[in-house]
């Protein structure tokens, strides 16, 4: 047993650090401290950790604010971090995600995940969309659809229903951008404390939607965080980024069968960039990107090569 250990022992530390990468579940890392003081030591420089939110608050609670019902979500994990931290008030910092970070010194990849969505939707519906941020929007796709249970409907009874859903679509859009603004927003905090970050994903466990930060981002959020702390204002409304005026291009299908032989109906795909900017990526790219495989890359590769109508909206 001796001799297993030591040779344990003669691993370099490069070796465990990869194993840590690995594994990158935070909880599992925590646990992975108390197995050694080399451990211990080891531990804070994972570099790709991954921060998986179980708990579910009450329906009493504050639950009107990403920010605020992410806090207190994340508050048994940050007991597990800091067993001897003296107990301090919900609306205190101390419970908020980069918090529950400090103890790792070089994350390099940062996954965030939710347990649940935070659309409201009506039976039937599906939406998915994913969100780029730097300091403020940069692109967000979304795509909705309902369900048909009976593949034999009446093809003017779809009609009249896309006739009455143009509202409901672009209330679709405005809720994902509403969800994904609110993220953003709670990403400020270890975005600015771990500047050695270079790729930030906020998702949740539905698969509802996602936020995401690449490095020039990142870099462009650090830097309007040091300009905020200056005492120059930093744009947010409430407890979300502010979305910027934008121009939704839409696309859509009255009815699309795939390939499982799932009908789906009211099929809408919107790609929404700043008005000031939005990159030079085609509307296609960031589409597959967003949703190249499965189902949804079915229906996102059908409405790609339908006309698109443009949309603008004023910043809110």
């Amino acid at each position: 047993m001796v001799e297993s250990m030591n040779g344990f022992d003669q691993l370099p530390d490069s070796l465990i650090l990869l194993i840590f990468n690995s594994i990158s579940d935070i909880k599992t890392l925590i646990c992975c401290r108390s197995v050694s003081k080399r451990f211990n030591s080891l531990v804070p420089q994972t570099e790709s950790l991954s921060l998986k939110v179980d708990c579910v608050i009450s329906p009493e609670s504050d639950s009107g604010s990403l920010f605020t019902l992410l806090k207190s979500l994340l508050k048994s994990i940050h007991d597990l971090l800091k067993p001897d931290t003296k107990p301090t008030t919900r609306n205190q910092t101390q419970n908020s995600p980069a918090r529950i970070l400090n103890q790792f010194d070089r994350i390099r990849d940062l996954q965030i995940e939710l347990p649940a969505g935070d659309l409201k939707l009506e039976k039937g519906a599906v939406i998915k969309w994913r969100a780029e941020f730097g300091k403020s929007l940069k692109s967000c796709v979304v795509l909705g659809f309902r369900r048909v249970a009976n593949s034999e409907r009446n093809n003017a009874e779809v009609e009249i229903d896309f006739a009455g859903g143009l509202k409901t679509r672009v209330v679709w859009t405005i809720s994902a951008l509403i969800a994904a603004s609110a993220r953003h927003y709670l990403l400020n905090d270890v975005v600015k404390e771990h500047r050695e970050i270079e790729r930030l994903v906020l998702v949740d466990r539905e698969g509802e939607g996602t936020v995401a930060m690449e490095k020039e981002g990142l870099r462009e959020c650090r830097e309007e965080s040091g300009v905020a702390a200056r005492g120059v204002d930093f744009q947010e409304e409430g407890r979300r980024t502010v979305v910027p005026s934008v121009r939704m291009r839409m696309r859509h299908e009255q009815r699309v069968q795939l390939k499982d032989g799932v009908w789906v109906e009211g099929v809408t795909l919107v790609v929404v960039r700043p008005c000031n900017g939005g990159g030079d990526v085609e509307d296609a790219e960031l589409a597959l990107g967003a949703f190249g495989g499965g189902i949804f890359g079915e229906a996102v590769q059908v409405l790609l090569k339908n006309e698109s109508y443009l949309l603008e909206m004023n910043s809110f």
